[in-house]
Parts: C-alpha cells; structure tokens; sequence
C-alpha cells in the first residue's frame, strides 16, 4: 500500500510516499481503506523531532474509510461499515490503515467531513470534561475560532453552559453563530471579559497557547478552574493543568457527534482537501498557520 513517511527528519521536503507491507486489524480493532485522512500540528511535531525519536516513521493519527477486515472480539462493525476514527500507530494517512477506537460515520457526512473530526472533538470534549463544565456554567474559551475551540465552544452550549469565546474582529459573527459571546482577544481582554460576567467566569480553557494563562486564573477565580490544550510550558509555571490524552480520552463523542450534526448543535469546520501524494504541501500549508480551516489528505 501507499503512504506518507520520512526517513529523517526535517522540513516538508523529507515526506515521502513510499510502499509499506499492509497493515492487519488486531484483537478489537478494525482495518480500513482508507478514503481520508485528517492532518494535525501533531504530524509537522512528528516530523521536526519534536516527538518520537525512532526513525523512519509514518503519519496520521485520524482517519475515514470503509472496514475490510476486522479483528478478533470485534462485534460492533463489519466488512463494508463506512466509520472512522483513530490509529493510535500514527499511520493513517495510507491506503489502508488500522483504528482502535472508531464509530460509525453519521449519514450526513461525507469522508473528508469525518476524518477532519476525530482529534478536534476528542480534545474539545476531554478538556471540557476535565473542567467539568456542566449546563449553568460559565466557561471562558480562549482561542475559541480555532477548530479545537470552535468545537469546544459548540460541545459546551450542547451541555447548556454560558461560553464566552476570544477571537479576531473578523470571527466575531461566527463565534455567534456557534452560540458563544465573542470578546477581542489582546490587551484589555480581561476587562471586555468582565463587560459580560461582572463576576469573571467559572471556568476557562485556553486553545491558543497565547501566553494569557495568569489573566484566565484571574477571571476564573484560580489555577483550578483553568485548562489549557496548548500552553505545556505555561501550565507548569502557573500550575495549571495540561490536557493530554493519556490521562483518559473523550472517545464517546464520536458516538454523539451524529445526533448533535443532526439537531444543529454541531457545524463542520471548513475542510481544505490535498491528495495523499500532496502530503507536503498539506504541511506547508498548515504550519504557516494561515489557513484555518481544517487539512485533511484524501487517499481514496
């Protein structure tokens, strides 16, 4: 099969589509071809050497496509079940390639639309549950135009929380539309902030990493009631704690992610699409950091 891969590290220009051996579905896992696959900041880290030392290796921790074979105890899809989800090997941006955790792909939803999800909705809904937002609270989200917060921004209204979101003049209307109070983000943030919620809020979740994690504890009322997705080495300096996935995932959101598409509580971020062979360009283009829309690979 076809996928992307480096042998060392460095810029774009290392990726590589080579042809590895197939992979095959273990105990609870199912293989998928593979029809798209999504592209994350966690892919360039990979292969800056910011991330696992070994070498070569692939990419892709998200995917879409249609099982071809399943492994052993699995019940719950079948050869031909359209579904996606994670592969926890990092290689899923390939012909074919193995999830551990996945679900079924809503109706509504194309391939692309559903391999942009998986990492987006996870961390929105782990950081959120790590917070413990809950319908009646006030939940400030910083970086909230972004895909990470954009989701978190619409999981938290689903839950019945008051969200106030920080973003750019120009994703104001959006933020809106998405159900959240946007503020301008920058100096005198904190003060719009306490235009809308005299009190400050009850909780706060940075997605951009901005360095405003003493102001968040501030509105919030203490380092407890903050999380940032973004900020490693502020959360260490301030005490406040950083999400990552090892610490319990949020993989039921992708069984609820349908019926919320379904009843208008949840928009699709806006996709960019490249060929899988465009593997390159997808990293140059998303570590410019000038689209914000979401890159999937499309290797069906």
């Amino acid at each position: 099969m076809k996928a992307a891969q480096f042998r060392r590290f460095g810029g774009p220009e290392v990726l590589e589509i080579v042809d590895l051996p197939d992979p095959h579905a273990g105990p609870g896992q199912v293989r998928i071809a593979v029809a798209a696959a999504g592209v994350n900041a966690s892919d360039w880290k990979k292969r800056q050497g910011l991330m696992d030392p070994e070498l070569p290796q692939t990419l892709g921790y998200e995917a879409a496509g249609v099982v071809d074979e399943v492994g052993e105890g699995v019940t719950d899809a079948g050869v031909g079940d359209r579904v996606f989800g994670f592969c926890v090997e990092g290689a899923a941006q390939a012909e074919r390639a193995v999830l551990s955790s996945y679900a079924p792909i809503p109706s509504s939803l194309g391939f692309a639309e559903a391999a942009a999800l998986p990492s987006v909705l996870e961390t929105a809904a782990r950081a959120l549950d790590q917070l413990g937002v809950t319908a009646g609270t006030t939940l400030l989200v910083n970086g909230a135009s972004g895909n990470v917060g954009s989701a978190a921004v619409q999981l938290a209204v689903a839950r019945g929380a008051r969200v106030i979101g920080t973003g750019g003049p120009a994703s104001h209307e959006r933020l809106r539309s998405l159900g959240a109070a946007p503020v301008a983000y920058g100096e005198g943030m904190s003060d719009r902030v306490r235009a809308l919620a005299a009190g400050g809020v009850d909780l706060a979740l940075d997605v951009a990493g901005s360095g405003v994690l003493p102001e968040l504890i501030d509105l919030a009322g203490g380092r407890d009631q903050v999380v940032t997705v973004a900020d490693f080495a502020g959360a260490q300096e301030h005490g406040v704690r950083f999400s990552r996935g090892d610490s319990g995932r949020a993989l039921y959101v992708l069984d609820e992610v349908g019926d919320l598409i379904g009843s208008g509580q949840f928009m699709l971020p806006e996709i960019r699409t490249f060929p899988l062979a465009a593997v390159a360009e997808a990293h140059r283009t998303g570590e410019a950091g000038q689209v914000r829309a979401k890159l999937v690979l499309l290797a069906g």
